[in-house]
Order: structure tokens, then C-alpha cells, then sequence
């Protein structure tokens, strides 16, 4: 199970670890958690991955930032929690393979009948 991206965990993938996008010298230099504080928003990297979650998982990372920033975090974790709720069993539908953990439903190629 992924633990996320700003998570310090040994179980992150090497490829989440030295994410570009995580490891920023823009953010580290502006001492910034997150996109939304850079001048340079939306950057090429930023362009790029929100084109290809867009495509490929059904999620826009410039519309994260937006949430966040406007919404703040509580709500945008509570959106996603219902965005990513199993609804078959309830459990967790991953982004990448759009499958629950616990269940196996495949949220986009599947009708959803609980």
C-alpha cells in the first residue's frame, strides 16, 4: 500500500522517493509545502503530470492544488476519501490501477452495482 507522496516511508517506491516534483528546489528554496505557493505555477513538470494523471487516473493534480488551497486540506482529503471509496465493499480504489485494495472491483471498467 502506498503511504503517499509527502509520507517519509521506507515502503515508498525509489521512483516516489525522488520524485521530481516532491523534491522541488523551487518549493525547497520558497520554503513551500506545496505548488500552489510558486510563482512558477503551473511549470512544465506540473503541466506534464497533470496532463498524464488526467488521461491515465482520472485526477488532475493542478485541480488538487486548487482544492487544497481554497478548501484546505480536511476537505480535500474528505472528497478524495469519497472519490476513492470502494462502491462495492467500502475499501480503497487505488489511483494507479483503479482497483479496490480489498475487494478487486475495478472502478473505471465496471458499472458500479454494490
Amino acid at each position: 500500500q502506498c503511504p503517499g507522496c509527502r509520507a517519509e516511508d521506507e515502503k515508498k517506491l525509489e521512483g516516489c522517493r525522488n520524485c521530481i516534483v516532491i523534491n522541488c528546489e523551487e518549493l525547497k528554496k520558497n520554503d513551500s509545502e506545496f505548488c500552489f505557493d510558486c510563482p512558477k505555477l503551473p511549470c512544465r513538470r506540473i503541466k506534464a503530470l497533470d496532463k498524464r494523471y488526467s488521461t491515465k487516473y482520472h485526477m488532475s493534480m493542478l485541480e488538487n492544488l486548487r482544492c487544497i488551497k481554497e478548501e484546505g486540506m480536511d476537505s480535500f482529503l474528505k472528497k478524495e476519501e469519497q472519490k476513492w471509496k470502494c462502491p462495492r465493499c467500502g475499501g480503497i480504489v487505488t489511483c494507479h490501477g483503479g482497483k479496490c485494495l480489498q475487494c478487486g472491483f475495478e472502478k473505471f471498467s465496471n458499472p458500479v452495482t454494490p
